[in-house]
């Protein structure tokens, strides 16, 4: 689970860059004796916590941070400074835990460990067991984390630091977080954020809200998260904190991913990995790294989902994070699913299973134990093995019934029915399948009422807060769900309050397309593969749309329809549609199934005059009406298959704009034909462009 360990440190007078190289000047040209004496006064000034120290670390400027350190160490060891020796040594810690080079940061925070020990610095004490503990937690190893973290709170409270506390209360959350024990976790989030509050600390209170947020985000309850996430980010950006913007927004890019809204998905995680490059943090790197090849797993673009996910994977095993590898690694056994590659998955997800129960991450592990038992109860796998399916199976049941898990239950009943239905224990099988059929209906309810609420939470969300520049932060998220569904322009009138809303527009073109023999081409694939490929396709055209100016208006089954110069008004709107119907053929013309069939597309075009307008109340839709639609569906029923078939009134209207400077085009003229229902038209087809 994403999260950002940040540090409290003791403050000192602030010194100039100027003032400090004249006091280092001055100390080393002084006599020995008289550096000693000066001792703790000048060490103050010195040391890696004041000004040039710290701000260079909080930058995330690594080598700023680790020069000045080695400057300031030199001295003290040379004259025995031991007060500053620690802090030297907690900073160095710091600066290579957030390099993610964890070997070097347990080194350094295990001598400052000592130093402070012999000083008999309780609050030292405290802090460095805290880093220690954060160190832990990156490598996955959770039971020493644990230890530090108790160790060090125990110690903050017994000082009375409740800054400190409230730091390491946090980290604890994250730990019962990962290891799935969510009550846990929430307990010791509500407890952290309450301190940070009460001392008013943005920053400490930010951090917790991130990872509540992520608690929420296992739980599915995405109301909650996006409430936690959009206060964040708020505050992150407030504070001018990259590393805290980078987690939350790549956070949200997760959401919209679970929402099945990838192309936003995408761009949220682009947004924190290019951070994340900027601030040389690997270990989140890798996340989003891995995020991005689980899209393009879903979108079925099967090379680069394996090549995202094998950078996210040697990423992890270098700085040596091994609940990062675990995740990785299954993720890639999924893919080789998809692919059908059972010896591989197996390999995978084995590999997975061991690190999820070496580390003690059970609510993965018992993900990973159903696919295990998936994999050997298939038929078509040379190594199928229904003994070993059922153990498993029976094994990922127990453990999601502990966890509550009830989205992973399902799967697992309705896998083991199978497995029966193939070895004939008819009563065993038709348990599971009933079992299965009861939790997914739960399942899905519950889904489908968070859905319902999702838009109204966000809603009130935004009433209730006043300060403007949250508002303004929610407001960028809730415009982006709703401009998913509706043209802006239109969705600004609706949130304007009016009520009726229907446009005449004299001069549009309207784009029709259709898969041909996609009726056999169904059948010859299974519904996941069908839907798979249509989604695939469609998104594709949604990007083309948005490049050339065109609003998508629907999708029938396997037909997609768009317009150019409505709700707004375009001059070039033949132009427009000429160039994007020219880009979604040479996409089809290349375009093969998994199975290496070719799929070929017929497109229609016409210009023409439409009434355009909202219908419906609870699920309502932008839709046009009028002959020109109907001319452009007969352009395209017309067609043949791969060519673009365009009314004579559409080429008036494209060689209208092109006289105006714009592009010119070559068509092929068909001649005149019967089109059903609106007698004989001369039409053409669209080639290229000139």
């Amino acid at each position: 689970m994403p999260c950002s360990h940040n540090q409290t440190h003791n403050s000192t007078k602030a010194i100039t860059t100027k003032q400090n190289a004249l006091l280092m000047k001055s100390w080393r040209n002084s006599k020995p004796s008289i550096r000693r004496k000066a001792g703790i006064g000048l060490c103050a000034a010195l040391t890696p916590f004041s000004p040039l120290g710290i701000i260079a670390w909080r930058r995330r400027n690594a080598n700023a941070a680790l020069n000045y350190s080695r400057q300031v160490l030199a001295l003290a060891e040379e004259y025995s400074l031991t007060e500053v020796t620690p802090k030297c040594l907690n900073l160095f810690g710091n600066v290579y835990n957030s390099l993610s080079d964890y070997p070097c940061a347990l080194e350094h925070f295990v001598k400052a460990l000592a130093a402070h020990e012999v000083l008999g610095d309780k609050a030292g004490v405290a802090r460095v067991t805290r880093n220690i503990g954060n160190v832990y937690n990156f490598l996955s190893d959770y039971p020493r984390a644990l230890e530090h973290y108790i160790i060090a709170l125990a110690a903050h409270e017994e000082l009375g630091d409740k800054a400190g506390a409230a730091i390491v209360m946090g980290n604890i959350g994250i730990v019962y977080g990962t290891l799935s024990d969510y009550p846990r976790a929430l307990d010791h989030y509500v407890k952290a954020f309450a301190v940070h509050e009460e001392l008013g600390d943005k920053e400490g209170a930010a951090r917790v809200m991130g990872n509540i947020g992520n608690v929420y985000s296992v739980l599915t309850d995405y109301p909650r998260v996006l409430e936690h996430y959009i206060k964040a980010l708020t505050a992150y950006n407030e504070l001018g904190d990259k590393a805290g913007v980078a987690i939350v927004t790549g956070n949200i890019g997760n959401v919209y991913s679970d929402l099945s809204d990838y192309a936003t998905a995408v761009e949220y995680y682009g947004k924190a990995l290019e951070l994340d490059e900027q601030l040389g943090n690997k270990a989140q790197v890798a996340a989003w790294f891995g995020n991005i090849g689980l899209v393009h797993s879903n979108l079925s673009d099967y090379p680069r989902a394996l090549e995202y996910m094998v950078k996210a994977l040697a990423t992890y095993e270098e700085i040596g994070n091994k609940a990062g590898a675990a995740y990785v690694t299954g993720n890639i056994g999924t893919v080789y699913n998809s692919l059908s590659d059972y010896p591989r998955v197996l390999e995978y997800m084995v590999k997975a299973l061991a690190a999820y129960e070496e580390i003690g991450n059970k609510a993965d592990a018992a993900l990973v134990t159903g696919n295990i038992g998936s994999i050997y109860g298939k038929k078509d796998f040379d190594g199928y093995d229904a003994v070993r399916a059922e153990k498993y199976l029976l094994k990922a049941i127990a453990m999601n019934e502990e966890l509550g898990t009830k989205k992973y239950i399902y799967f697992n009943h309705k896998a083991i029915a199978e497995l029966y239905e193939n070895e004939e224990q008819w009563k065993e099988s038709q348990q599971h399948l009933k079992k299965y059929h009861e939790i997914e209906k739960e399942v899905q309810n519950d889904e489908a009422k968070k859905q319902m609420h999702l838009m109204e939470h966000r809603r009130k969300i935004e009433e209730s807060e006043r300060d403007r520049q949250v508002k303004l932060a929610r407001f960028q998220e809730q415009e982006k769900i709703l401009h998913n569904i509706l043209p802006s322009q239109i969705a600004d009138r609706m949130i304007d309050g009016e009520k009726t809303i229907a446009d005449s527009h004299e001069n549009v073109s309207v784009f029709f397309s259709d898969i041909v023999g996609f009726t056999k081409l169904s059948q010859r694939v299974s519904a996941e593969e069908l839907v798979g490929m249509l989604n695939g396709i469609f998104i594709q055209f949604d990007q083309l749309a948005r490049k050339h100016g065109l609003e998508k208006i629907k999708t029938i089954g396997d037909a997609y329809m768009a317009v150019c110069g409505a709700p707004v008004s375009t001059e070039d709107h033949a132009t427009r549609t000429a160039c994007f119907a020219l880009d979604v053929a040479e996409l089809m013309n290349n375009y093969q199934t998994n199975n290496g069939d070719n799929v070929m597309i017929r497109i229609g075009l016409h210009s023409g005059s439409v009434v355009a307008g909202i219908i419906g109340e609870n699920k309502f839709a932008y839709d046009l009406w009028g002959d020109a639609v109907n001319t452009a569906s007969r352009m395209e029923s017309h067609g043949e298959p791969g060519k673009i078939h365009c009314s004579e009134e559409f080429v008036r209207a494209l060689s209208l704009s092109s006289f105006k400077s714009f592009p010119s085009f070559k068509f092929q003229e068909r001649g005149e034909m019967e089109i059903k229902g609106k007698g004989m038209m001369k039409t053409y087809f669209l080639e290229n462009l000139k």
